[in-house]
């Protein structure tokens, strides 16, 4: 693997509540380098909040520890309040799922993206607009100085989720977390997305977290996979070795995604076992 970029060891995540707590993340272990690493599970099995809690995005009552975590030697587990501000999209960014949701609907994208590049650059506002028109060309939206003026609810959801990659990488960061960044695409806009972040990552030597319930693009597009259930890394393997996987969740996963070349009458089920999470 190329320079370690990040280093998380025991990573765990709980929310107190009445009824006892939740532990959303559980002993979770990986290192990360300028590479593509896709997290896939089922809903629930602690994909986002792992990279939530990577960004220290965990809301109260949450709690998170580890035993290690580390980015290029700073302890994320120990920054305060300014640590984080200097950290964020500088050096970490995160695409999370929904643009809508995502971006500030009352003000519009470009002076978002330019707002987010002033808050890491000493420059002027001048400077920042070029740049800022360049990121979204760079994301291949096909004219940038019109959609520089539109607000969010005036995109679409592919150009939305361009604009959100516009504003994440602007700052140039190390490490892009990428949160579903293509499940409310089609396919065809889906595949433009794909290739935008390949060629970023290709380019500026990034690395990538790329978070999923998609098999099939994960093992085409990523380098590595760690499969999580119930909170757990339960395996992790190569992103073409995806089908050889010896897990039986990972197996069940694999087995339950359709597959146009091999039609089948009925879609196979996961049969789970209670010691999956021990």
């Amino acid at each position: 693997m190329s320079e370690v970029l990040l280093e998380v060891e025991e990573l765990d995540v709980r929310f107190p509540g009445r009824g006892g707590v939740t532990h959303a993340v559980r002993s979770a272990s990986f290192t990360l380098g300028r590479e593509r690493l896709g997290i896939v599970g089922e809903s629930g099995s602690g994909k986002s909040t792992t990279g939530r809690a990577i960004l220290g995005l965990i809301p109260r009552p949450g709690q998170v520890s580890a035993k290690r975590l580390s980015f290029r030697g700073i302890d994320l587990m120990t920054l305060d309040h300014a640590g984080w501000l200097a950290l964020r999209g500088r050096r970490i960014s995160m695409v999370m799922q929904d643009p809508r949701y995502s971006l500030n609907p009352v003000v519009k994208v470009g002076e978002q993206i330019l707002e987010t590049y002033r808050l890491h650059h000493r420059t002027t506002v001048a400077d920042a607009r070029r740049r800022a028109l360049a990121m979204l060309e760079a994301v291949r939206i096909r004219d940038p100085d019109l959609v520089y003026h539109l607000y969010p609810h005036q995109l679409s959801g592919g150009m939305g989720q361009r604009a959100m990659i516009a504003m994440m990488l602007i700052a140039e960061p190390d490490l892009l977390i990428a949160d579903e960044p293509t499940s409310a695409l089609d396919v065809t806009v889906q595949n433009q997305v794909l290739r935008i972040l390949d060629d970023l990552v290709s380019k500026s030597g990034m690395g990538l977290i790329f978070i999923s319930h998609n098999l099939t693009v994960v093992s085409s597009f990523c380098d590595r996979v760690l499969v999580m259930y119930g909170g757990r890394i339960v395996e992790e393997v190569r992103a073409d070795m995806l089908r050889e996987a010896r897990h039986p969740y990972t197996r069940a996963l694999v087995a339950s995604a359709p597959a146009i070349d091999r039609p089948v009458a009925e879609l196979a089920t996961v049969i789970r076992d209670p010691e999956w999470l021990t």
